[in-house]
């Protein structure tokens, strides 16, 4: 058995120094990334499920929005801690640790008893998946070269739309074979297989600083973050003038800016402000904001209109998120060739466009639109994603020294969440506002102390609908049907509307401020990276014999 030294030959020629096994590595990291993705997508489908009480669990509308939101919650308040800590004590441990406590918490949720039992496993679920999300890009930044990262990550960012758009596909098929809990109990073997292979393929890497943790830092940005989510959530819920949603989000705020003053001030800050000084991170930290608002909230509404007001199964309504899954699929690596030829501000200007174009078409949806413009407009906003995020992703990791890459993919990825809670919440309250204000004139057949419910959501008066078809009284609930569909359509298109507006401020905000060009290709990386790089590729070399 012999080794051979895989050390470069020369320090000027950056095309060799990523690492020698980085597209393998790349393959597992997609595959740690798409278990965490799939599962939020993979659990919309399933939440009617859920609420039956024979073969669900029987939670309430309220106990599901928890089952989304308490994920949601955790996973936002802690991505840029673990991003931090990732780049301290070692992204590849961070990563492990993340993907255990995932499939740990996956199979907690697949037993599940009660829905207060799944609330808090998906809470748990949401500390590991916030772990995994940052590793897996600053791990990215680290093993590629700057010539080769923007392709790596359209690669990434592929695979985030890959599983948005399949995990509804895969919960539909367990849902025709299997019990619900199988939409949770299908992660436990790809876990498994994921933790192997980071064990096997992924080289360790961290801050060679090792600068003083800032604990105060890290402990304001998660209560600052958690505030401001949990106001974002409870407004969905109660409104937004209830001070479970105001005082919450003014304290986040409040929280948010001390954290900013002190990491000003402070000699080893976990967030360098200055850095939104950069038109480059700021713009591009903006964008992925405002598209991820724009499209989250409408998701959020069109998984509604498909399975109610179409009437389609959880199967068939999923497979209709394939175009946009091929959309990223072909589009998404090749954004990389598209910013080198054109620049980063012209294509993610056209790629929000193209997103507040099919997010307009939402607009026109009625109660018998031919389903192939449905997949038409999907096709179009996943070609129009997979064009936004790549550049602003590359931006926003270019903007910092490869040994801040966690920091870099914490930053966008908290972004990514709050934006999508706060989109969902925003359009989810203009959706529920607007539909109980045209329902309420429709709930005469029902009795006079259940109207509030019925008139709640779609899925309530759906649900009085079937009761009343129980009690022999089919014309009285076709005509409530009917209703409820007409509504939903009205306040599905000022929620699309919304989402529009959104969408159009993205692009302006791109225009203004994003550099037309890239930045320069850095120069060659350091001894400790290319050692690393080294010794890795070593390692490798030695499992294999």
């Amino acid at each position: 058995m012999s080794v051979t030294s895989n050390a470069p030959a020369s320090t000027t020629t950056p095309s060799s120094f990523g690492h020698p096994r980085r597209w393998t590595i790349l393959g597992v990291l997609v595959v740690s990334l798409l278990v965490v993705v799939l599962d939020n997508t993979v659990l919309n489908v399933a939440l009617r499920t859920i609420a039956d009480p024979v073969h669900g669990l029987g939670a309430s509308q309220s106990q599901l929005e928890w089952s989304i939101n308490s994920y949601t919650l955790v996973f936002a308040g802690l991505l840029f801690t673990w991003g931090v800590l990732g780049d301290r004590i070692g992204r590849k441990r961070m990563l492990l640790a993340g993907m255990i406590m995932f499939g740990l918490a996956s199979l907690l949720s697949s037993y599940a008893q009660t829905p207060e039992q799944l609330i808090g496993a998906r809470a748990l679920m949401g500390i590991g998946g916030a772990a995994v999300l940052p590793a897996t890009l600053s791990i990215i930044s680290n093993v590629f070269d700057p010539r080769e990262r923007g392709k790596a990550i359209g690669v990434w960012a592929g695979s985030v739309g890959l599983g948005v758009a399949i995990g509804p596909i895969l919960g539909g098929a367990l849902l025709e074979h299997f019990w619900w809990g199988s939409v949770f109990l299908i992660n436990v073997p790809i876990v498994v297989i994921g933790v192997i292979a980071i064990l096997w393929v992924v080289p360790e890497s961290r801050d060679p600083s090792r600068a003083r943790l800032d604990i105060l830092g890290v402990a304001l940005s998660i209560v600052g973050l958690i505030g401001l989510v949990y106001g974002i959530i409870a407004g969905g819920d109660h409104g937004f003038g209830d001070i479970r949603s105001w005082g919450s989000i003014l304290g986040g705020v409040a929280v948010l800016a001390g954290f900013v003053a002190w990491e000003r001030r402070t000699a080893f800050p976990s967030l360098d402000v200055r850095l939104f000084r950069d038109p480059r991170f700021a713009s591009a930290t903006a964008a992925v904001g405002l598209v991820f608002f724009a499209a989250m909230g409408t998701l959020f509404f069109t998984a509604f209109y498909l399975q109610l007001v179409r009437g389609y199964s959880p199967l068939q309504s999923g497979l209709l998120f394939t175009p946009f899954a091929v959309a990223q699929l072909v589009f998404a690596p090749q954004s990389a060739a598209m910013v080198r030829r054109f620049g980063p501000k012209a294509v993610c200007a056209v790629g929000l466009a193209l997103v507040a174009v099919a997010l307009f078409g939402f607009t026109t949806l009625g109660v018998h639109t031919p389903i192939w413009l449905v997949g038409f407009y999907f096709f179009i906003q996943g070609v129009g994603m997979a064009n936004v995020m790549p550049p602003v992703t590359e931006s926003i990791m270019a903007s910092l020294p490869r040994e801040k890459a966690g920091v870099g993919s914490a930053i966008s990825n908290t972004v990514r969440q709050v934006a999508g809670a706060l989109g969902i919440a925003v359009l989810g309250s203009i959706l529920s506002g607007v539909y109980r204000a045209r329902i309420g004139d429709h709930l005469g057949s029902v009795p006079a102390g259940q109207r509030a419910a019925v008139g709640d959501s779609v899925s309530s008066t759906y649900g009085a609908a079937a009761n009343l078809t129980a009690q022999g009284q089919p014309a009285a609930a076709g005509r409530l049907m009917d209703a409820g569909n007409s509504a939903f359509i009205a306040a599905m298109h000022w929620a699309a509307w919304g989402s529009v507006a959104v969408a159009v401020i993205g692009v302006a905000v791109v225009l203004a401020w994003l550099p037309a060009r890239s930045a320069p290709i850095a120069g060659p990386v350091s001894e400790s990276d290319r050692d690393a790089a080294e010794l890795a590729d070593t390692a490798v070399e030695l499992a294999e014999v």
